[in-house]
């Protein structure tokens, strides 16, 4: 057996202030330790650099995760869904459980049981609220938008009433909340680091962002926005 995530994440928070994380009887950490982390700032920390979370909730009866595109406000996190799916209707009012992960590299050991992730991950549990005051919608709304493109929301035109009301807004505190990370090389049994012969050592993962791709329908003397600009990766310097 392949250990890459090993045990769901657990420890977690009281209180949504940024004091230290800590466990609560569910959520109590069994098995690596060494993983877990217990500043505040961490969870926000991987949040803020996520795009997807995959939100599990009970389904008819079954457990069913999807993906879903989030925002964070303080020690709140919005989820949006079209009021006609399932999922996001199941959650309401419900526990849930919503999970966002970093792979920053793949760690090749010298033996099968060893190979391993280099990862950053939160898992949020508790209950959803259906966001129904207007001002708070618009709000999560912008934050989602926000997260995913900064800079966008001022500039394109806002939701529509129609729009407004074919979207759901589900809010989740981040009172319960879990982060676990890994870091660093193989942890290889000392025999097969006598014995040698074999390749060890982490292939680093890392995600960028492309060359900006116009629309085909865009009218002439439209430019790239700044803040879409802004994000693209600089390509590696070769020498010749």
């Amino acid at each position: 057996m392949v250990h890459f995530f090993g045990e769901a994440h657990l420890m977690t928070t009281h209180d949504a202030s940024r004091t230290p994380l800590s466990p609560t009887p569910r959520t109590t950490l069994t098995r690596s330790k060494e993983r877990g982390r217990t500043d505040r700032a961490e969870l926000d920390a991987v949040l803020d650099a996520g795009l997807v979370c995959h939100l599990g909730v009970l389904l008819g009866g079954s457990p069913v995760v999807l993906p879903t595109v989030y925002g964070r406000a303080g020690d709140t996190l919005y989820l949006h869904g079209s009021t006609g799916a399932g999922n996001m209707r199941a959650a309401i009012g419900t526990d849930i459980s919503v999970a966002v992960t970093h792979v920053d590299g793949l760690v090749y050991a010298r033996s099968a049981m060893h190979f391993s992730m280099n990862f950053r991950s939160a898992v949020i549990r508790g209950r959803a609220k259906l966001v129904t005051d207007e001002a708070e919608r618009d709000n999560a709304l912008r934050v989602i938008v926000e997260h995913a493109a900064p800079g966008s929301w001022d500039r394109v035109r806002p939701p529509s009433r129609k729009e407004m009301a074919a979207t759901m807004v589900l809010a989740l505190d981040l009172t319960e909340a879990s982060v676990k990370v890994r870091a660093g090389g193989p942890k290889d049994d000392a025999d097969d680091i006598a014995t040698g012969g074999v390749w060890a050592g982490v292939l680093p993962l890392h995600q960028v962002w492309g060359e900006p791709i116009t629309s085909a329908d865009l009218e002439p003397g439209v430019d790239v926005p700044a803040d879409v600009t802004a994000r693209v990766t600089p390509s590696p310097v070769t020498v010749g």
